[in-house]
């Protein structure tokens, strides 16, 4: 499979002979990856109207290799939605259970994948399951109680942002688990997914690769971004000192988790805009739904009765109309 090159973040010999400089160039790397994030929000908005209406002025993104690559995503990311659309529709028609599993290092893109699947479907029936570090109590119980909560019920889709695997990541290189729990885990977890699978519930799962340095280069954005600086925990800062206990984790995951009911499958995740892209792509060639067809809507008339009164709404209670 094709790689990305390594990270370098600063390619000109003259500035990393200059440690100043060097941190010059990354920062302007960082600012424009934190613009990037947020109109990227403001493009979609745009996507949304140019859909509705074909006369919505276009940008001439042709004079500009980037900004037509960046069109292009744009259109191809709302293709796809248009098709997890569908495919929600199938899932809520025909009583189909979807668990999606996303697991991958802190900053890998897990939630990015996972904010642009749901984000044009009913979060009634498409939930998202990212749960907090287990109570005392939890701690108590089955170790797979507190996820079993959270599985779907017929018509309904599951992404799961972290998972039971969390005892064979986290929990292992924190240790926050004993060597029998964790040996447990890998004896018990294969037979879990096994039994979801043979109730009748779809089970797929990914993880997000991306290389040291990328990590390293998302979680100076975060730290140099007031409205992600929530993001990065103390859990997060501890991992990067433990990079390579991770990675042993992960093979040692991967390999023994790895079973044909609920296979792993690795998305490569240094480019967030084509790791989206081909996780929803895979996502959609996983699950073998079909077109609805519905009844076409008709809104129906508005009644009035004639005795009826509109009241007046006290003018204290509303908003300031400060826009």
């Amino acid at each position: 499979m094709p790689t990305n090159p390594p990270f370098d973040p600063v390619p000109n010999p003259a500035a990393k002979a200059n440690p100043t400089a060097q941190e010059a160039q990354l920062m302007r790397r960082v600012r424009r990856e934190l613009i990037d994030d947020y109109d990227e929000e403001l493009e979609m908005e745009r996507e949304d109207w140019e859909s509705i209406d074909p006369d919505f002025p276009e940008r001439r993104l042709e004079q500009h290799a980037e900004l037509a690559d960046r069109n292009l995503y744009f259109k191809e990311l709302f293709r796809l939605q248009g098709e997890l659309v569908k495919m929600h529709d199938w899932i809520v028609a025909t009583g189909h259970r979807l668990v999606i599993v996303f697991e991958g290092r802190d900053a890998a893109g897990k939630g990015g994948v996972i904010k642009r699947i749901t984000q044009r479907l009913n979060p009634r029936v498409a939930r998202v399951a990212a749960l907090p570090a287990p109570t005392d109590r939890e701690k108590t119980q089955w170790y797979f109680q507190r996820y079993v909560a959270h599985l779907p019920a017929a018509g309904e889709m599951v992404l799961f942002d972290r998972s039971w695997y969390n005892r064979a990541g986290v929990e292992r290189v924190m240790d926050f688990c004993t060597d029998a729990q964790y040996e447990e885990f890998f004896r018990s977890v294969p037979e879990f997914e096994k039994m979801l699978v043979r109730s009748g519930i779809q089970v797929i799962k990914y993880w997000f690769s991306i290389t040291d340095e990328e990590q390293e280069f998302r979680f100076r954005c975060r730290i140099n971004d007031p409205l992600k600086q929530w993001k990065l925990s103390p859990m997060d800062l501890e991992s990067r000192k433990r990079w390579e206990e991770y990675t042993k984790a992960k093979e040692v995951m991967l390999q023994r988790t790895q079973i044909p009911e609920a296979p792993w499958w690795v998305v490569h995740g240094v480019d967030k805009k084509k790791a989206r892209l081909n996780c929803i792509h895979h996502l959609l060639t996983q699950v073998k739904y079909k077109e609805v067809k519905h009844t076409p809507i008709r809104l129906p008339k508005r009644v009035y009765h004639s005795e009826y009164t509109r009241g007046p709404i006290p003018e204290e209670i509303f908003i300031p109309q400060i826009y």
